[in-house]
This record gives structure tokens, C-alpha cells and sequence, in this order.
């Protein structure tokens, strides 16, 4: 047989549709029989490329493997490289491709936030929009607002704004705070703030520390010390010693801060370094973030897919490989542009990467088309970027190391589990467990959790929240009865009709009176009585000595203090003890205050929700006062107080 020549048959169609495509850029989708995604790629040429993966026999590579599942494909044309790049990253963050090296989405990056200035109007009190204020910020950005970062963490964004209430003395209160002070709060005592709104700093004053700070953010520093300095000494020279006492002490806080973050004069402003380590299947890519030319400390991402990407990567670069070019690229290369692809789709990109990798320059050009400005990869780099660089990959090694050890400690404990209860053995990454823990204060705003383990790791993503209604308060047996009719009633049915799958086992937060309760349910609904147990406390309710009891009948199950499945099965309870007791506080709290909020009530804005708060001490104090009382705040009329009373009763 030539060695050109495919082993699988595939469908005249999709062969067909494979010959029709043009030579055009263009991004490309395979799917499986059951509509899955297999793989996501991007082309200079969709003809050729595509091509390349029909003609070949690939034997039993992940390729050949990944090849002969294909059974339909998809296309879109696009008119750039740069498009295509876009396009191929986006759909593999929304369709999670099973042959893509893949960066889960992390919560978004936290922002330093300076609000927008206005004009303070002449007389009377002060006002919290003409003195802007620093704060942490995650979410959307609103243009006429300022922001700074991304910062790597919100330690990196906190760290930075207490930097900046010792130099430049910037408020952080709520507008609303400001706008009902009579007297400096405790951080003008500890010259942390100017106190603006009690007047202890005119507002050009203020301007000009906020336009300073806005200038530290950006890397300025040596130029506003050269500034602090002349007018120090212009100070000194009018006999104005006291202006110039301040500015000095002014400079001494920024002299200190430049100190202490080691800050390298005249460097870099703004980089992101990123090194790649590859280890047991498993890839770390470590993030340093260095903004305005302080070193804003670092973040570790792991990809998915890492192995099975690696060789279909290498098959989808060869048929346009430049000549200058690698055939094949390092699976850690691989790792960074992928990284790298994903990343800047929806963070703002600095003109300098610092990298541990050689990267693409056809990437690096489509990124900078993308974002509309020159950015730079900078490989083997020198002095204070190579440092840089040695601590990310010294980063990443650790990171690596850490996340390896984790994995394998909580695979042997999902194997210790499984062996205990003789459970499957064959397919432990599959293996699903789900527990159940009932949460409430003296039987008020009772709720029930579901927590889901599988993979060998808590599915926060797969949690669920009951709300318990219609039992006697604090009868939790009830309580859990409900829950699991709830939970599994439908699932039950779409289990027997092949369209759902049970969970391995249903551990339940109790002994022998909520097994039995869990033992009623199932029997109702014809399930396996073998997947129920329940967690139950030891001797003294001491940690470690919990035994499992079973509703099909088995003898109770002591693991040992020392054993893995049961810390495996405590790690698992504690997290839906931890979920439900999250949730029963905070609907606790919702009860008590009515549900509502003082600002979700019509006719009260922020002045009269701060004398309300101010005369009553919170929402709790709101809450116990009578019509009357509230009636006597000002600005508050007797409708009004009665409309208060109702949103809070």
C-alpha cells in the first residue's frame, strides 16, 4: 500500500467538500458522529491544508486516531490571516475543541480605578464627584472613568492603592460617605488621605496629586520627584517652610516605595512575560505582569488537551511551512502560541512580550493587526528582561510541580475510594460522586446542596442550591427528601431511557435517619440502592473517625484516620457543607431585610439612603424601626416611611 495513501474510508461527501475548497485563508471545524467537536484550525490556504489531512496515512498517531472519527466539516473564508487567527481562538474558547491546546476562561483581571473629575461648585460642602477616588474595579470600563492594570491579582491592585494613599493621600470612600462627612475619618489621622471632604485640601491641590498619581501608574516617577523637588525649594526659598516640610515628606514616601520595588530607572514601562514549562503530559504557562515599571507579580495557566494537540499541531503546520521555518515546533512553543492566541483576544495587549519561546511573527503580526499597535515578542532577552524571564520559568517550574502533586495526591485518593466501596476501576477519570448537606439556622432559610466530584476534582460549575419550602422548620429529614425527589426524579427517567447518567455513588451528611430517608427515595423512584451512603460521625464527632453507612444493607465501613477515601469523602463533604451554609446565610440575610435593598426602593437616592443608614446605623436598624421613626428623618415623608417599611417587611 502507498504510504500516501489513507486507511479509513471516508464519506464520498465529505471527501467531495474537501475537494471543492478554495485557496483561500480560512478557519475549519471537524466533528464527530455524536455532533462533538474534535478540532479547530486556522489556514493561509484551506485547500491545502485541509487536504493534508486526507491524503496521508497516519497509522495510529492521535492524528490517524483523531482523523478517523471525522464525519463532518465546516468552513468559513475570511479575508486575512489576522481574521482567521481571531476567528480560530474564539471558537475554540466557545466550542472547547477535544484536539486544541485550550485555555480555560479565568474570572476576569482586576483594574485600579480613578473616577473622572468634575467642576466643584462654588460654596457650600464639598462634592465627591470633583474629587476623584481610587479604587479595585472588576468588570466592564466605562470611558469616562480611568483605568490601570490589568493586574495580575487583586492582592497586586490593593498593594498598589494603599502605595498610593501613602505618597499622594487619594480618597477611597463611597461618594456617598464622602458627601455626609462632618469630620476627617481615621485615615487623615494616619496621613493616608488629604481629607477632601471636610475641605482640608483645595481642589486644585487635589487635582494635582490625582494627576501625579495617574503619572506614578504610568511609569513617570523620576519626573515627578524632579518636580516635588523645584517646588520644594521654591517653597523653601519664599520662607515657606511648611509647604515645603510637606512636599519633602512627599518624596521621601515616593523615594521609599521606588526603594522598595527595586524599580529599574529608565526600563521597560509596560511587559508581559511569559515562560512555558511541559512536564508529565501536563503545561504550565506563567504570566508576569510589569505596568508602568513596577513588577505587579505573576499568574500560572494550565491548558488542557496538551498531548493530544501536540501532534495534529505539527501535521497542521507542515504544508505552509515558510523554508526558514521549523517543520516541527516544540511542544512548548506550541504551548505559548496557543497561550498567547486565546489570551489577547479579550485582554489589552502591552507593546512588549517577553518570551521563553520563539514565537510565530505571522502571529505576532495578526495580533498586532488585531489590537492596532506594534507588539513585540523579545526571545533570549537581556539584563533586567532576562531576570525577569528567570524568575516567570522558575515560576512556572514550581506551578507546574505543585499542580503534578496535587493531581496525582487526589487520583490516588479517587482509587483509594474506588477500591474501598468497589466502585469501577476501570475509567477513574469518569467516576461521579455527588453529596448532599441540608444548612439552617434554628430551621430558618433552610437550603440543601448538591456538590458534584468528577475528574478527580470538585465541578463547581455543576452545583446546585435547593431551596427547602413546605416542612416543619428544622425537620431535616424531610428536608432531604425533598432535595433528592427533587434532584433525581427527572434524571431517574432520563437514565432509563438512555439519555442521562447516574452518579457512581450519592453521599449524604448524615447516619442510619438520613441514609434511611435517602434509602425511601430511591426505592420510590426504582434506583440502585448500592450508590447510597452516608457520612456519619465518630465516636465524640471527632475528624477522622467517621464511618460510612449504607442503605442496601451492608456492615458500616470504618476507613482510618490515615486513609486516602476518607479524606477524600471529608474533602467532598466539607464542600457542600461549605455550599450550603454560603447559601442559607445569604438567604438568611435577604429575609431579614425583606429582600430588598434601600437603593431598589423608588424615591430613595443616595443622600437620603445615607441619612437612613447614618440615623439607624444599617439596614438591620432600618428594618426594626417603626413608620414613625423613620417618618422622622429628613427629607423622609410619612408615604415614603410606609413604602420603606413594606420593602423591608
Amino acid at each position: 500500500m502507498n504510504a500516501m495513501t489513507p486507511t479509513h474510508e471516508f464519506a464520498p461527501q465529505l471527501l467531495s467538500e474537501v475537494a471543492a475548497l478554495p485557496p483561500l485563508p480560512g478557519v475549519y471545524r471537524y466533528f464527530d458522529e455524536q455532533g462533538g467537536v474534535l478540532y479547530v484550525g486556522k489556514a493561509r490556504n484551506l485547500k491545502k491544508r485541509v487536504t493534508s489531512y486526507f491524503q496521508k496515512n497516519h497509522g495510529g498517531t492521535r492524528i490517524g486516531h483523531m482523523i478517523t472519527k471525522i464525519v463532518r466539516m465546516e468552513t468559513t473564508v475570511v479575508r486575512s490571516e489576522a481574521e482567521a487567527l481571531l476567528l480560530e481562538n474564539n471558537l475554540i474558547k466557545t466550542l472547547n475543541p477535544k484536539y486544541n491546546i485550550l485555555f480555560r476562561d479565568d474570572k476576569s483581571y482586576p483594574y485600579l480605578k480613578l473616577t473622572a473629575a468634575q467642576t466643584q461648585p462654588k460654596g457650600g460642602a464639598p462634592s465627591a464627584t470633583a474629587y476623584p477616588r481610587i479604587a479595585y474595579y472588576r468588570g466592564a470600563v466605562e470611558k469616562k472613568h480611568h483605568y490601570f492594570g490589568p493586574y495580575p491579582s487583586s492582592w497586586a491592585v490593593k498593594d498598589t492603592i494603599l502605595l498610593l494613599q501613602k505618597v499622594f493621600r487619594l480618597r477611597t470612600c463611597e461618594d456617598t460617605v464622602f458627601n455626609n462627612r462632618t469630620r476627617p475619618c481615621l485615615l487623615y489621622q494616619i496621613k493616608r488621605c488629604s481629607a477632601p471632604c471636610v475641605g482640608h485640601v483645595s481642589p486644585e491641590q487635589y487635582a494635582l496629586d490625582t494627576a501625579n498619581a495617574e503619572r506614578f501608574l504610568q511609569g513617570q516617577t523620576q519626573e515627578i520627584l524632579g518636580e516635588l523637588e523645584r517646588k520644594m525649594l521654591a517653597h523653601a526659598d519664599r520662607l515657606e517652610f511648611e509647604q515645603a516640610a510637606e512636599l519633602r515628606n512627599q518624596m521621601s514616601a515616593l523615594s521609599k516605595i521606588l526603594h522598595q520595588q527595586s524599580m529599574e530607572v529608565g526600563g521597560d514601562k509596560d511587559v508581559d512575560i511569559l515562560a512555558v514549562k511541559v512536564q508529565g503530559g501536563k503545561a504550565c504557562v506563567n504570566l508576569a505582569m510589569v505596568r508602568g515599571g513596577r513588577h505587579l507579580g505573576d499568574r500560572p495557566y494550565f491548558p488542557t488537551h496538551v498531548e493530544n494537540a501536540a501532534d495534529v499541531a505539527a501535521l497542521d503546520a507542515e504544508p505552509e511551512a515558510p523554508a526558514d521555518q521549523p517543520k516541527e515546533k516544540s511542544i512548548e512553543a506550541l504551548v505559548l502560541e496557543a497561550f498567547i492566541a486565546q489570551h489577547y483576544i479579550d485582554v489589552p495587549v502591552p507593546p512588549t512580550l517577553v518570551v521563553s519561546e520563539p514565537v510565530d511573527k505571522h502571529l505576532m503580526a495578526a495580533l498586532a493587526e488585531q489590537t492596532g499597535s506594534r507588539v513585540a515578542a523579545v526571545h533570549q532577552p537581556r539584563e533586567q528582561r532576562r531576570i525577569w524571564l528567570e524568575m516567570a520559568q522558575k515560576n512556572a517550574g514550581l506551578q507546574l510541580a505543585r499542580l503534578l502533586a496535587e493531581q496525582g495526591s487526589q487520583q490516588a485518593r479517587t482509587r483509594a475510594l474506588a477500591e474501598a466501596l468497589e466502585l469501577p476501576l476501570d475509567n477513574l477519570d469518569a467516576l461521579r460522586i455527588e453529596c448532599f448537606d441540608i444548612s439552617h439556622t434554628a430551621g430558618e432559610s433552610t437550603q440543601a446542596s448538591c456538590v458534584v466530584f468528577k475528574e478527580h476534582k470538585m465541578q463547581s460549575s455543576e452545583y446546585r442550591r435547593y431551596n427547602i419550602e413546605g416542612i416543619t422548620p428544622g425537620d431535616d429529614y424531610a428536608a432531604m427528601r425533598q432535595v433528592l425527589m427533587r434532584r433525581y426524579t427527572k434524571l431517574a427517567e432520563a437514565a432509563r431511557n438512555g439519555e442521562a447518567t447516574l452518579p457512581d455513588l450519592v453521599l449524604v451528611d448524615g447516619g442510619k435517619g438520613q441514609v434511611a430517608m435517602a434509602r425511601e427515595v430511591f426505592v420510590e423512584l426504582g434506583l440502585d440502592l448500592g450508590l447510597i451512603a452516608g457520612v456519619e460521625k465518630g465516636e465524640g464527632r471527632k475528624v477522622g473517625l467517621e464511618e460510612l453507612v449504607f442503605a442496601d444493607g451492608r456492615d458500616k465501613v470504618y476507613l482510618g484516620r490515615d486513609s486516602a477515601a476518607l479524606m477524600l469523602i471529608a474533602q467532598i463533604r466539607d464542600e457542600a457543607h461549605r455550599f450550603a451554609i454560603t447559601g442559607m446565610r445569604a438567604r438568611r440575610a435577604k429575609v431579614r431585610v425583606g429582600g430588598s435593598r434601600l437603593e431598589d426602593i423608588a424615591g430613595i437616592g443616595p443622600k437620603k439612603r445615607a441619612s437612613l443608614l447614618q440615623r439607624f446605623g444599617g439596614v438591620r436598624g432600618i428594618a426594626s424601626a417603626s413608620v414613625e421613626d423613620i417618618a422622622m428623618v429628613d427629607g423622609i415623608s410619612t408615604e415614603l416611611a410606609e413604602e420603606i417599611y413594606r420593602a423591608l417587611h
